[in-house]
């Protein structure tokens, strides 16, 4: 019975399965998406060594403003954050016992003034001539005194000597201060500068040959030049690199302010010349360590199949430079369009399209 009813059944399953199979040999295979890859074109540049250091924007000079004489400051205009022009007033203290003093010392050099007038005529037997002498140094000592009131009024008053930004008031209006005691921090804000620290072979080359600076700021894209300004005469005891102040000869922004951060690029200049520079990420290797790089050709002459094509791996030679870049230096021909970005993750013949951005 069992034998019988086998058969039966093997002729059942291969009926249902039958149609199933038929079924999928005439489905249409989906064809693989094609994958968007970022491409860059080989070009020979001048191989100049590039640097990128970063850094604090500060002042030219950051100081404290102190009062040469003691008293109690009556005005103080200044706020925090504010701009300031040359010659403006920061503080003043009260000014009326420095006008007393001053008038006090006048009246004492006129009366020693008089005194050696008078004693002058009488010179002779009426007066001795050490009289006179004496006379003559009492006047002397009262006009320093009159000169050093003159100049204790003069110093009760605060005033900017070079545009300035008030970074912080050390004392409020009405405090009575004594001679040096810290006012006010202000900002010279004549010239911008970053101070960076750069290896001493880049040095060597700022010293013989010169190496151009900019700077760029966070979220910005415009570069501004920078011009070396002083540097410490000695490395640093641990990494051997070169403390140096560089300056911003042009404008920049009103919003730049001191302890804003800023990356400083470096470029010197190679002797070898023009070189084939290739990112990191162009790179992929075979199974022998071989590094090679993917290289696109388009489908079609049209713009629009231009945009569609195929990758090729062709193996390269390279060189890593002093600047962690890579010198392309034997390989495909400059103007040849290559996978800039993430060949690693494609394959021998893999068909792609250009990537445009995230809106394509």
């Amino acid at each position: 019975m069992i034998k019988a009813i086998a058969p039966a059944l093997f002729a059942l399953g291969l009926a249902l399965i039958q149609p199933a199979h038929a079924q999928d040999a005439e489905a249409p295979v989906e064809s693989e998406p094609l994958r968007p890859v970022k491409l860059m074109t080989l070009e020979a540049g001048a191989g100049d060594i590039r640097r990128e250091f970063y850094g604090r924007v500060r002042a030219r000079e950051t100081v404290h403003l102190a009062f040469q004489v003691g008293g109690q400051i009556t005005q103080f205009p200044v706020d925090e954050g504010a701009p300031l022009e040359e010659g403006a007033l920061i503080a003043q203290l009260n000014l009326t016992p420095f006008r007393r003093e001053v008038a006090r010392a006048q009246v004492d050099l006129e009366k020693a003034e008089r005194d050696v007038t008078r004693l002058s005529k009488l010179a002779g037997n009426a007066v001795a001539e050490v009289e006179v002498r004496n006379a003559e140094t009492t006047a002397d000592l009262a006009r320093i005194r009159a000169e050093e009131a003159q100049e204790a009024l003069e110093d009760a008053t605060l005033k900017t000597q070079f545009d300035a930004l008030v970074a912080r008031r050390e004392v409020a209006n009405f405090t009575t201060v004594s001679p040096g005691e810290p006012v006010v921090l202000l900002h010279d804000m004549s010239e911008l500068r970053v101070d960076v620290s750069v290896p001493e072979v880049l040095f060597r080359r700022e010293r013989s040959q010169g190496v151009t600076f900019e700077a760029s700021f966070p979220g910005g894209s415009e570069t501004y030049p920078l011009a070396l300004r002083e540097f410490e005469a000695e490395t640093a005891d641990v990494a051997q690199t070169y403390e140096i102040t560089l300056g911003f000869p042009g404008d920049v922004p009103g919003w730049v302010l001191p302890g804003a951060s800023v990356t400083v690029v470096a470029r010197a200049a190679r002797q070898e010349g023009a070189q084939i520079l290739i990112p990191e990420t162009a790179l992929s290797f075979n199974a022998d360590r071989q590094p090679g790089l993917m290289v696109f050709a388009p489908d079609g002459d049209g713009d629009t199949q231009a945009d569609q094509g195929t990758v090729t791996w062709t193996p390269v030679t390279i060189e890593m430079r002093d600047d962690t870049r890579v010198h392309l230096v034997d390989g495909p021909a400059e103007g040849t369009e290559i996978v800039a970005a993430g060949a690693a993750q494609l394959r021998d013949g893999q068909k792609v399209r250009r990537f445009k951005g995230l809106a394509q």
